[in-house]
């Protein structure tokens, strides 16, 4: 069967891609805007990639035409495949239709961390000979791909809640039909879909609805919106972690079950979020058959996964982070991480893009302030679509916050020029961020050359 992918360049788009090949299907795909890390997997995978979504692509004339949610009406080529009756799906759906039936899937729902969560568990069944299939929203450094069938049964997803496609409006993760989820927290996001966190909240009661009462959620404890959707109804067996009763750890990362200590973790992951990513994967790996101690041995060596907390390069005595945080919540965790890493004597220098819709519509930026407070500089650059102004937002920072638009690299030049040797610039943003991570190294490269010259 041929499929092509419309929006296959989306971390979840590019994983059914890669399934979809795995299967013995021709793949190809259009997208807008092709970058890294997912344009480079594809292409070394051998899938054609069609830039834009003219509609002369309908030539194609595929079997079947994946459609991502990021594609809505008014797209040429939707428009086209639509008026011409030809086959159309959602990727939640082809993917629970033609991988997902018979599999034992663990899925990972919440605001944060699912990406990391997700791997977590995919290095923690692999290492423990399980083999697993999986489908993650970023690519792990371990694996370095974002999606596989696997050998075995088990089958690891990152359970997104955004909505399906442009004719399913319902979450993703309600397509997965889970034996186990993981609950990693909830608050408010997607502020172009949903009108509250209510709303979010009905979405993650009706994923509760799909899982088997033999099945198992594993909740976290320290988050009220997920005690109101387990409120609603929970018809399988529960854990709860970040719970003393349940699974906790505590800062010097020792696990326990119970009150029964399991053993300390050890992982380069750092940040208070990370550990209890980490908690909850040790939970839904126990419920895969991994015994908890050979769980938490595993995560040793657990490599990360990119763009999460990733060092770019370093020049000039600089070390420049990529990272997708884009929720306040996520900015603050990262910064937090990443300055319980380096101590208090090293500058942080952040550089932020609110390019979510939710962060383009200004929902959140009473709450940037805090989010980035612990950063000795901040650098927010305005792109498009952001129509609320980020200097006015983040006024209560005083002198440490710039504002910047309109070349990306009059924004690297200013960061570059900031940036003293020991310091750390921390790049965060949910897109390519205009290639901003290489242009601050080239300019602290520049720098340096005049400095030996």
């Amino acid at each position: 069967m041929h499929i092509h992918i419309l929006g296959i360049c989306g971390t979840f788009m590019g994983g059914i891609a890669q399934l979809a090949l795995a299967c013995g299907h021709r793949v190809t795909g259009s997208d807008a805007h092709v970058y890294p890390p997912m344009s480079e997997q594809l292409r070394a995978s051998g899938i054609e990639l069609i830039e834009g979504y003219d509609e002369q692509t309908l030539s194609v004339a595929p079997d079947m035409w994946v459609i991502g949610n990021a594609i809505s009406r008014g797209n040429p080529l939707l428009e086209a495949i639509l008026n011409a009756g030809a086959p159309y799906t959602s990727g939640p759906q082809w993917l629970s239709e033609n991988i997902l039936g018979g599999r034992r899937v663990i899925a990972v729902a919440g605001t944060h961390g699912k990406t990391t969560t997700t791997s977590m568990i995919v290095h923690i069944l692999s290492v423990c000979g399980k083999k697993p299939g999986y489908l993650v929203g970023g690519v792990p450094s371990d694996l370095g791909v974002s999606a596989a069938l696997g050998e075995s049964k088990a089958f690891v997803v990152e359970a997104d809640e955004y909505d399906t496609a442009f004719f399913d409006k319902r979450s993703k993760f309600v397509h997965y039909r889970p034996w186990t989820a993981v609950l990693n927290n909830l608050e408010y996001d997607h502020a172009d879909i949903f009108e509250n966190l209510a709303a979010i909240e009905k979405q993650f009661h009706h994923l509760l609805r799909t899982i088997p009462s033999s099945g198992l959620v594993i909740a976290n404890a320290q988050s009220p919106a997920l005690e109101r959707v387990l409120a609603q109804g929970c018809y399988s067996r529960l854990e709860r972690f970040n719970d003393n009763h349940g699974w906790s750890i505590d800062e010097e990362r020792v696990v326990r079950l119970g009150g029964q200590s399991l053993g300390r973790l050890e992982m380069p992951a750092p940040g208070r979020h990370n550990a209890s990513n980490a908690l909850a994967a040790v939970a839904a790996a126990r419920d895969a058959g991994i015994d908890p101690l050979e769980a938490i041995a595993a995560m040793k060596s657990f490599a990360g996964v990119k763009r999460r907390l990733e060092v770019k390069g370093e020049a000039a005595g600089v070390v420049v982070y990529d990272d997708f945080a884009h929720h306040p919540t996520a900015i603050e965790e990262t910064i937090a991480a990443l300055r319980s890493q380096l101590g208090p004597k090293r500058r942080i220098l952040a550089v932020f893009e609110p390019r979510s819709n939710t962060m383009k519509l200004g929902t959140m930026k009473a709450r940037l302030p805090q989010a980035l407070s612990d950063a000795d500089r901040v650098f927010c650059y305005r792109g498009p679509g952001v129509d609320w102004d980020p200097a006015i937002a983040l006024l209560p920072l005083g002198m440490k916050a710039s504002t910047f638009s309109g070349a990306v690299e009059d924004l690297a030049q200013a960061v570059a020029t900031a940036a003293r040797k020991g310091d750390v610039v921390l790049c965060m943003s949910n897109g390519s961020f205009g290639g901003i991570h290489q242009k601050i190294l080239d300019e602290l490269a520049k720098r340096q050359a005049k400095t030996a010259g």
